[in-house]
């Protein structure tokens, strides 16, 4: 079967502002993500790409940009069943007030039992995710045959729901997984099991030095609900 590239989006002014954006519309990338966009079509030169499936979400569709302009010949594909999970009432406050609220820390311990307050669970999130990346993987097999590789630009929390199943983990470990920003994660699905090739990979490892969470930083604002 195909070979999926999830593309977590660049990083986006919500990143370093620490909100979390959910589907709050005009999220646009920041100067550093429109950067490490422009990068990913020297990231992925070596890959024939068979098409290119995107969130419906801003953010995400900038982040394709420059790969669509290097590669005129691909097809962009809206889905909405990788769009950022539906935070509701949560949507567009700081993470650090929502620190404080109760809910969080089953957000990080136990996330299978949450629903955010007017919005979605995280299984639904998850089962949605997983759904849409099924039904493409066989869509793409069906169109250019089981060694085709396709790439998939999403956020981090439905990222890593898609990792912790593709590993065969419970979603209520997925908070394990962590995912930069314009980081990709290759995973090879074949009719007996995915096989994970590549997990949140920069093409530098620079980032795996110590330093100071502050506003602004990855390490601060890396992804979703469940940052670190």
């Amino acid at each position: 079967m195909a070979t999926l590239i999830l593309v977590r989006h660049g990083r986006s002014t919500a990143n370093t502002s620490g909100v979390l954006a959910g589907r709050t519309p005009g999220v646009s990338l920041d100067e550093r993500g429109v950067a490490q966009a422009a990068g990913l079509p020297d990231r992925l030169a070596g890959l024939p790409l068979a098409a290119v499936v995107t969130s419906p979400l801003k953010r995400c569709r900038e982040t394709v940009a420059p790969l669509l302009a290097a590669r005129p010949e691909l097809t962009l594909h809206t889905e909405d069943r990788i769009s950022e999970c539906d935070y509701g009432d949560w949507s567009g406050r700081k993470l650090a007030e929502l620190g404080d609220e109760p809910l969080m820390k089953t957000v990080q311990q136990h996330p299978s039992a949450v629903a955010f307050p007017g919005g979605e669970s995280m299984r639904a999130m998850q089962a949605r995710a997983v759904d849409a990346v099924r039904d493409w993987n066989a869509r793409i097999d069906a169109d250019h045959g089981e060694d085709a590789v396709y790439a998939m630009c999403s956020h981090g929390d439905i990222i890593k729901s898609v990792i912790a199943d593709a590993l065969g983990m419970h979603l209520d470990l997925f908070q394990r997984i962590h995912v930069d920003p314009c980081s990709l994660t290759a995973i090879r699905y074949t009719a007996v099991r995915p096989f994970v090739l590549r997990l949140g990979d920069t093409g530098e490892f620079g980032s795996l030095a110590p330093r100071e969470s502050a506003p602004g930083s990855d390490a601060a604002v890396g992804g979703g609900a469940g940052a670190p």
